[in-house]
């Protein structure tokens, strides 16, 4: 709480904190929000009510918190919604959040999307890795980007029901020359080689940013991974890194 204390970065993952030790660090972190950067509460029994008060913290405008990882916390749509109200009254400084391995759904994913809807927020990472997200929530998601494509540089969508429809809607965002997304991950998926069809129709049409795609452990076929083999190896495009392992090719 010391108005001395210069502490940037504050890592507690897997450390047993519970709502009750995060209300001491939100009271702590409310007496003095001005210089803590980082935080990373990962793997931490935390669940909705201590997201609620940390969600408080963030709201402040003194507040310039720029990486939140509350990866596996035990966090549903209800600290979802809390963690959004928050970031939709200060938008302008969270650069990175890691809700990954929380029950957040389609319902929580939608409370976020309206948080990037907004042309002050920043957030260039994003992931949502294992949240129960399903087309639906990518619908969400892929209408917001569409709105404020600008920021947004990492996504990560794996091991959620994002199948071709979901696939197609976030196609339509990276056709959009505004959109600036450079890494997209969708491993484990749902993915045939109609996503794939829309993937790379949409890079074709928009081919200078996204340089990492992962879509390993998805239903691709030969003809998925040859449109998306080609754009690889094409210099005209910057994709890098296209990873698509286990999948189902001959």
């Amino acid at each position: 709480e010391s108005e001395e204390c210069v502490i940037v970065l504050y890592r507690l993952s897997n450390c047993g904190v519970t709502d009750e030790g995060c209300a001491a660090l939100s009271s702590a972190l409310r007496s003095n929000p001005s210089h803590l950067r980082d935080l990373d509460l990962s793997g931490n029994k935390l669940e909705d009510p201590g997201v609620t008060l940390l969600s408080a913290v963030l709201e402040d405008p003194h507040c310039k918190l720029e990486t939140l990882w509350l990866r596996d916390c035990g966090v549903t749509d209800e600290g979802c919604a809390a963690l959004s109200s928050a970031l939709r009254s200060n938008p302008s400084h969270l650069r990175e959040l890691n809700l990954s391995l929380n029950k957040l759904e389609d319902s929580g994913v939608t409370l976020l999307s309206a948080v990037l809807e907004d042309p002050h927020c920043k957030l260039e990472t994003l992931w949502l890795y294992n949240c129960g997200v399903t087309d639906e929530g990518c619908a969400a998601l892929s209408s917001v980007l569409r709105s404020n494509p600008s920021h947004l540089r990492d996504l990560d969508l794996s091991l959620n029901k994002v199948e071709d429809s979901g696939v197609t809607l976030l196609s339509a965002v990276l056709e959009d020359p505004h959109c600036k997304l450079e890494k997209l991950r969708l491993s484990n998926c749902g993915v045939t080689d109609e996503g794939c069809a829309a993937l790379s129709s949409a890079l074709r049409s928009n081919p200078s940013h996204l340089r990492d795609l992962r879509l390993s452990g998805n239903k691709l076929g030969d003809s998925g991974v040859k449109l998306l083999s080609d754009l690889r190896d094409d210099p005209h495009y910057k994709l890098k890194t296209l990873l698509y392992c286990e999948c189902i090719f001959t």
